[in-house]
């Protein structure tokens, strides 16, 4: 094989040059009630594609129930009128179609696809649910039990827990900060409250019908408005929300989650709207600070330092507020080195500019695949979604690759200065604070330290010196789950347990209130604890001289779990934990202090 094959074969072919898009064009209309209608023919292949759009999402929910709009969504196809849950499942199913409601921070859709063939008893089965729900109470206790079980599961991801504390800083008081109910707003919620929310937020005039596919605009038009034209109008909701706390200098915020293998680490700056004019200057910045594999951030921290799996750069930008973020998954032991080289990127791509090849790499892979989501009919209607639901210029299709190409080398540098300001990002890392004081402690002057109920455990003004981990350390000592063999008695001895105990429990939901009694039968201590959860004794109870060790059985919803307890003595204060045994449960903490 000739040279000049093998140097044929390591230089990667041009690009081809941009084809038009020739995209369907979208017409609009409304009804008399103020509903939209947004039509695209597109005859292709024989399929059809609904998506009903409302400009309300979960940040109109109720401050007192958080969660509302996503019970309802997930309630519409659970009964109607005049279909129970069964029916209409067993409907689409015949169909060969889907049917599923959601929301976001900004919008509501309800979605329906079908072969164009069941186009229209498809359209009659989304109405249906959109616009005549039934809330049956059987199916809310079902939904509202299952949404529980979530909660619980999801405190025990650290994803979550840094996706939760991110929000909290950067957006304050304002509903973007809410990312998941409370197990008390979902427990308060009635058929009253979602009938009541459906009226008011799913109106016509607060939404878009979108249809793409195998239609006839005519017949189409014809068939909405006997659907849908007696729909009543109503007052539109407002949005007038907090303004987001404003940042002033750098600030750790630590997620405790003890004995953690590693560190989740988020840094996150507020950012930018839907529609501010940096949006594409900034989407082409991320896409070489971090939005792919082939970013700088992943080439740093996976592939030279070996790290983490990968490392990237988020571009959240939402109708009223939004974020930037670069995070990764790193083992304990690198967080402060990790830390490092992200402070190092972020650096860089303010103070330098980006090398002609990164820009053109990643105008490339941005025009490259903007054709691709516009291939299929779901595709093309979830881009019109965004449109209308973020207020985008009608033109924004057509003219999406011009703007993309037409960023520069200056341009990118100015939205980097603009957008990330490393000097007052939020670093949140979720991890074992006890391992993580001393690393973090270089990059910010103040560390605020949270357990993974989201309740604050501590502030420290720090130099680097590792008091905060300390601190974490020696209130880890009250925490020991083992005691040495020549620190065992029998359960009669140690009399300083003896008496009535009422505790602080900090769940992942909250702190809730318990009391431990123990009391002698012929000398021998016995314990029970009652709780929220019932009144249930203490077996294999053994005391020791910093406190007891023991078992109990919890009963939550319908199961029962076993969960080893153990508590440590310091006059009238005990200080414990409760590790219940469910896979990715939480050690639970309390403290108490000797009833009078």
């Amino acid at each position: 094989m000739s040279d000049r094959t093998e140097e044929f074969r390591k230089q990667p072919p041009a690009p081809l040059a941009p084809r038009p898009l020739n995209l369907p064009v979208p017409e609009e209309t409304a009804l008399a009630n103020g509903l939209r209608v947004v039509i695209v023919e597109a005859p292709r292949l024989p399929l059809v594609s609904f998506r009903l759009a409302f400009r309300t999402g979960d940040a109109f929910d109720p401050p007192e129930l958080s969660g509302l709009t996503d019970i309802l969504t997930s309630m519409l196809t659970e009964g109607t009128e005049t279909l129970d849950s069964r029916q209409i499942a067993d409907e689409v199913a015949r169909l060969g179609a889907t049917l599923t409601a959601g929301a976001n921070a900004d919008y509501t859709t309800v979605a329906a696809s079908s072969l164009s063939y069941y186009g229209e008893r498809v359209l009659e089965l989304l109405a249906d649910v959109a616009l005549n729900p039934s809330f049956p109470e059987d199916e809310l206790e079902l939904t509202k039990q299952n949404v529980q079980q979530n909660l619980i599961a999801q405190r025990a991801q650290a994803s979550f827990l840094a996706t939760e504390m991110v929000a909290r800083v950067l957006f304050g008081e304002h509903p973007y900060a809410v990312v998941s109910p409370t197990p008390e707003s979902i427990e308060r919620m009635t058929r009253e409250h979602l009938s009541s929310f459906h009226r008011s937020m799913l109106i016509p005039n607060n939404a878009v019908l979108f249809i793409a596919g195998d239609v006839r605009r005519e017949e189409m038009l014809a068939r909405i408005e006997e659907l849908f034209g007696g729909w009543q109008p109503g007052e539109l909701p407002t949005s007038q929300f907090p303004s987001l706390p404003a940042r002033t200098s750098r600030v750790v915020y630590l997620v405790d989650r003890p004995d953690s293998a590693q560190s989740n680490i988020v840094i996150a700056n507020p950012g930018i709207t839907r529609t501010d004019p940096d949006y594409f200057p900034l989407l082409v910045m991320h896409t070489i600070l971090g939005a792919t594999a082939s970013s700088r951030l992943f080439m740093n921290l996976r592939e030279e330092k070996g790290y983490t799996y990968g490392a990237y750069t988020s571009l959240d930008a939402r109708r009223l507020a939004g974020t930037f973020r670069a995070s990764a998954e790193v083992r304990t032991a690198v967080t402060g080195a990790s830390l490092k080289e992200f402070f190092y990127e972020l650096e860089r791509i303010r103070e330098e500019d980006v090398a002609e090849k990164e820009l053109g790499d990643a105008k490339s892979y941005l025009t490259g695949i903007f054709p691709i989501r516009l291939e299929t009919q779901e595709g093309l209607i979830d881009q019109l979604v965004q449109i209308k639901m973020h207020d985008l210029p009608e033109d924004y299709l057509q003219t999406y690759r011009e703007r993309i190409s037409a960023v520069t080398r200056e341009d990118v540098r100015r939205v980097a200065r603009a957008h990330i300001q490393p000097e007052r990002a939020a670093i949140v890392v979720v991890g074992d604070a006890a391992a993580l004081g001393e690393q973090v402690a270089p990059y910010a002057q103040e560390i605020e330290v949270y357990d993974s109920a989201g309740q604050r455990k501590g502030l420290s003004s720090n130099g680097g010196d590792g008091d905060e981990a300390a601190t974490i350390v020696a209130d880890r000592g009250h925490d020991s789950e083992t005691v040495a063999p020549d620190k065992r008695k029998t359960n009669g001895g140690n009399r300083q347990m003896d008496g009535i105990w009422n505790l602080e429990v900090n769940t992942p939901f909250g702190t809730h209130p318990a009391t431990l009694t123990f009391e002698r039968t012929n000398g021998a201590l016995t314990g029970h604890m009652n709780s929220r959860l019932g009144n249930v004794p203490l077996t294999d109870l053994k005391t020791t001289d910093e406190g007891f060790d023991a078992r109990v059985a919890l009963d939550f919803q319908g199961r029962t779990f076993e969960a080893d307890i153990n508590g440590r003595v310091d006059d009238d204060r005990l200080d414990g934990t409760i590790k219940i045994g469910f896979p990715m449960a939480p050690t639970i903490r309390f403290t108490g202090t000797r009833s009078s």
